[in-house]
């Protein structure tokens, strides 16, 4: 007689019972047929929801046909790793106090440092979500990160963007003393990317067709400017005849002025007559503010990278460079292309 064992699992976070057998067609078919089996690819093995599972009837069904064992039954089931908790389910469940967002705003936050904080402490009050935030202990507090490190394997910097977020609720919110919930910070990492050098940046921008884009990516990389303030940049902002661009509102809300090199200031008076933007530097279609996303689509573009690729190989044949060299320069350029990447020496 062929052998069926059901075993406790978990699965997807929820208690199963697992059907163990060897492989056999017709034992398949009979489990299949059975009110709410299922079918697990990564556990590679038919199931049923615990909840859900009749025993009694299961013993019925298969009664006469099949040994089944179901003494494991009786013992518990292995536990469910911890569930990982999103921002997006926090805010299912869990509204940010309002105190938090009045103060954000007062202290005027740039609207992407109050998006991450605000993500961030509802993730952490979704964590003690069965407890007060406000009666929360520094030995809390540790527990979370620790959840954060060892579970979530976080960055160093996104861990720091969570021990800003919840310092400021108790510091800032609540006007607790700081040494309360001093938090020891990890050393966060610096290390310089892979960039383009010089010539192969002319060669990207040879391969970049529309214009609009060649000029985003030449202000970029040739005024080392992050996006958030390229988009930002008005048409006034373009010195033409000192040969500098004025950036206001830079990282910390502060001024400051970058070059405008000869090569540029030739795309941009090209770009600036086909276009004509109205008040932003670059805009979109309607005139309106061109949005950060688009900006890195651009720098992502999979059809530029390839489109650099085949013009990098055609260079390098031309000048009769050993093609190793191209294929080491292929393998950096996934990462090199993005040249947002260069705002690390900012």
């Amino acid at each position: 007689m062929k052998n069926l064992r059901l075993i406790p699992d978990i699965h997807q976070h929820e208690p199963i019972v697992k059907a163990i057998f060897a492989y056999d067609r017709e034992l398949i078919a009979l489990v299949k047929s059975q009110k709410g089996a299922l079918w697990s690819q990564s556990l590679q093995s038919w199931y049923f929801s615990k909840k859900d599972f009749q025993l009694s009837s299961f013993y019925q069904a298969l009664k006469g046909k099949v040994y089944l064992d179901y003494s494991k039954l009786n013992t518990n089931a292995p536990k469910a790793p911890p569930k990982r908790i999103t921002s997006k389910t926090a805010k299912n469940n869990i509204a940010l106090p309002k105190a938090y967002n009045e103060q954000l705003i007062l202290k005027r936050y740039s609207q992407n440092t109050i998006k991450t904080y605000s993500s961030c402490f509802l993730k952490f009050m979704g964590f003690f979500e069965k407890k007060s935030i406000d009666l929360l202990t520094k030995k809390d507090i540790r527990i979370f990160l620790l959840h954060l490190i060892q579970h979530e394997k976080v960055s160093a910097s996104t861990q720091n963007q969570y021990i800003n977020a919840i310092k400021f609720y108790y510091e800032k919110v609540l006007k607790q003393p700081k040494m309360v919930f001093e938090i020891k910070r990890p050393n966060k990492e610096k290390r310089l990317p892979e960039v383009l050098t010089e010539n192969e940046f002319l060669l990207l921008l040879k391969s970049t067709m529309n214009l609009k884009h060649k000029n985003i990516v030449s202000l970029l990389y040739s005024g080392w400017l992050r996006v958030g303030e390229l988009i930002g940049m008005r048409i006034q902002d373009i010195v033409w005849d000192k040969g500098f661009i004025f950036v206001r509102g830079g990282k910390g809300k502060k001024d400051r002025i970058t070059l405008l090199s000869e090569l540029i200031r030739i795309c941009l008076k090209k770009y600036l007559l086909k276009y004509k933007p109205n008040y932003w530097l670059i805009e979109n279609p309607n005139r309106k503010q061109y949005s950060a996303s688009s900006v890195r689509a651009i720098l992502k573009d999979s059809a530029k990278i390839k489109a650099f690729i085949a013009y990098l190989k055609g260079y390098f044949k031309e000048k009769r460079i050993p093609l190793q060299y191209f294929f080491e320069r292929k393998q950096r350029l996934k990462s090199a292309v993005n040249i947002s990447n260069i705002l690390i020496f900012n």
